[in-house]
Parts: structure tokens; sequence; C-alpha cells
């Protein structure tokens, strides 16, 4: 049982303004991030950068994300949850501002591991936060709220793209990021009302509590698999689509944005399958059918293939309603923060970081498409994972 205290969970209706702001302030995390995978091609083209090279720079981001969730426990423990959404959104505002100066790779790669070390702190007690204030009957759809900022951010990253580049370049576009989530996090210091309450500072016996449970492992190779259907797979798909396939980075930056507008209201619908049938069976289907689209999108080629650019967004985001509720479940809510702390960060590693580092260096070795079928296939594989999961039924008070 927890002895600090915590607020009250309340029904979604009720608490519906927070979650939304919850759900603003993954997507600026989110957004600061992603937007590099649209702008890829004319990054590459001003620094010279190669498709190895630019896949690495997801890698450095996943890993700086690992870094910030390893230090989110100690910082939320000392300045509570609300301070450490604060710092996570600021400073991704003033790295942006900075990579007005970028003028070699290195500059980008750093400039994306210190995101990801914002995303890090971000992630932990945005989870506490939200499952803090909502009642457990609706998690689902309150995850689904907050799950539907990262394809919001990938609809708008590739528009943004498409339509400022005609004027303007990919350093302005990244320094009016920036001002906006400098100014939204001013927003959340006046006006923020959740948070403020501490997160739990990771001691030995916190750690065997989590690392021990066998569902932890699981999901971090689940959420590792939808990552990379999602996330991997988009980091990827601009380079993809003009390298291989002959496409212009403007029409390919048009059709990937698109193609994540059926995702954003696809993760309403995620959260709603999760409360109806599950965590587990909306899981194991989602991946099943995700990995059979991504075969698919790997050996075709024409309308096909833009078809299933359209499809495989719209199915992938529905796994994550069901994947966040679960790791809400695999353990009791003391330690609900450290889980998420560490799982997620461990699987943005897998899945969003060596997953498009590899089909960068497949783009060089092989092609990019053969990497997308390959991963398709394990997702398919992995899916059976689910069966293992041991999911709590009886919850403990805390927060």
């Amino acid at each position: 049982m927890s002895n600090k205290t915590c607020p009250v969970p309340a029904p979604l209706n009720s608490v519906i303004g927070k979650v939304i702001f919850i759900a603003f302030l993954f997507f600026l995390s989110f957004l600061s991030r992603f937007i590099f995978a649209p702008l890829l091609p004319y990054i590459s083209r001003d620094l010279l950068i190669t498709t190895a090279q630019a896949g690495s720079i997801f890698l450095l981001g996943s890993i700086g994300l690992a870094i910030g969730a390893v230090f989110s426990g100690f910082i939320s423990s000392k300045i509570n949850h609300k301070r450490t959404l604060v710092l996570s959104v600021f400073c991704p505002g003033v790295v942006l501002l900075a990579c007005i100066f970028a003028r070699d790779l290195l500059a980008i790669q750093v400039a994306m591991t210190l995101l990801g070390v914002s995303a890090g702190l971000n992630l932990p007690s945005n989870v506490a936060v939200l499952s803090a204030i909502v009642t457990p009957a609706d998690w689902g759809k309150a995850i689904a709220i907050r799950q539907s900022a990262p394809p919001l951010s990938l609809v708008l990253g590739p528009l943004l793209a498409v339509f400022f580049l005609k004027w303007v370049s990919w350093r302005i576009i990244l320094a009016g990021i920036a001002g906006v989530i400098i100014f939204s996090s001013i927003t959340l210091i006046k006006f923020g009302k959740f948070g403020d309450f501490p997160g739990d500072k990771p001691d030995l016996a916190n750690i065997k509590a989590v690392f021990f449970c066998r569902s932890f492992w699981i999901m971090i190779i689940l959420f590792a698999l939808g990552i990379g259907g999602h996330l991997g797979v988009y980091s990827m798909m601009p380079l993809y689509l003009v390298k291989e396939h002959g496409l212009t980075p403007e029409y390919v930056n048009t059709i990937v944005g698109l193609s994540q507008i059926s995702a954003f209201f696809m993760t309403l619908f995620g959260g709603w399958l999760t409360d109806k049938i599950g965590e587990k069976r909306t899981m194991g289907i989602i991946l099943v059918i995700s990995g059979v689209l991504n075969i698919l999108m790997g050996i075709t080629s024409g309308v096909w293939l833009k078809i299933i650019v359209f499809l495989e967004p719209a199915i992938i985001v529905c796994f994550f309603p069901s994947a966040f509720a679960a790791l809400s479940r695999i353990v009791q809510p003391d330690f609900r923060s450290l889980a998420a702390s560490w799982a997620t960060p461990a699987a943005f590693i897998l899945g969003g970081g060596l997953f498009p580092a590899a089909l960068g260096y497949m783009g060089e070795s092989s092609s990019i498409g053969m990497g997308i079928s390959i991963s398709g296939i394990v997702m398919i594989l992995g899916a059976s994972l689910v069966f293992f999961l041991n999911l709590l039924e009886k919850m403990e008070a805390g927060c």
C-alpha cells in the first residue's frame, strides 16, 4: 500500500480536459522527434547523410529515451510528476532551436539523443498521471485518447514539410515547432492541475518486484514489435519510397502524412476494442494483421503499395491502447511508473532504434523493402507471447 497522497480516480467524462492536455503533451514529445522523418530527405541532401547514417539518428534517439527513463524515477520522486512533465516539454523546445545551427551529422545525432532523453522523462510520468486520475474501467478509452497523439504528430509532420518547405528551410520549420513547445511548457506551469504527487524512486526492492515479473519482459518484446511496426516503419518510409520506388519527396510526405489520418481515429477504436475484448486478445489480433500488411508492404509496388501505406498505420495504432492498459496491470500501482520507465524505453531501443537502423543498413546491402517484410514475419510469430501474459485482476490502492 502506498503512503503518499494520490489523486482520487474519476470517470473519464469528469477529467476529460486533463486527459486531453496530457495527450497534447505527449503529442509535442512525439512531434519534436519524428518531425525529422519527413525532413530526412532534405537534411540528408544538405548535410550529405547516407541511408545507414539516417537510420542511426533514430537509434540514438531511442538510446537517449532509455537514459531519460532510467533517471525519470529519481527526478519525479524529487520534483513530482507535474514538474517532470514541464522539464520534458521545455527541453525539446531548446534543442530544436539549437538545430538551426546544425552543420553536420553529429549535430543532428546529439540533438536526437537529447530529444530522446526528454521523451524518456515524459513517458513514465505521463502514464503514471493518466492511470492515477482515471478509474481503471475507463483506462482503455483514456489511453486511446492519449495514444491519438502519436498518429496526429505523424500526420502533421509530413504535411508541415510539404506545405512550408516551399518557402522556408527545414531549419525554420524546427524553430517554429520549438516556439510552440516552449509556449506550451509555460502554459503547463500556469494552468496544469494534475500530477502534484511524486514518483517512486527506484530501489532494490522495487526493481526486484518489476524485474522478476515475467510479464514485464513479455511486454518489452510486445511493445518492441508494435513500435517497430509503427514508428520503425514510419521513420524510414520517406527514404524507402523515394530511393526504392522513385517517388518525389513532396509526394511521399503527402501520402505518408495523409496515411496517418485514419490512424488518429483508429486509436480510439483500439481503446474501445480493448475495453470490449480485453488487452491480450486485442494485442494479439492487431500484431498478426499488421505483420501481414508489413510483409505485403515490402513486396508490392504501385497502387497496392500505396493502399497498404494507408492501411498499415490505421491497424497498428490499435495495438497501443491495449498495450499500455496491459502494462498498467502487470504490477501493482506503486510500481507502475517504474515498469513504464523501463519497459517502453527498452522497447523503443529495439523497435524505434535498432529497427530503423537495421532497415537503413539493409537499404545499402539489399533493400529496405526486404527488411520491412522480415519484420512482418517476426510480428506474426511474436503475437503468440500474449498467451503468456499475467494481468492482475485485483489492484491495490496507490498511484
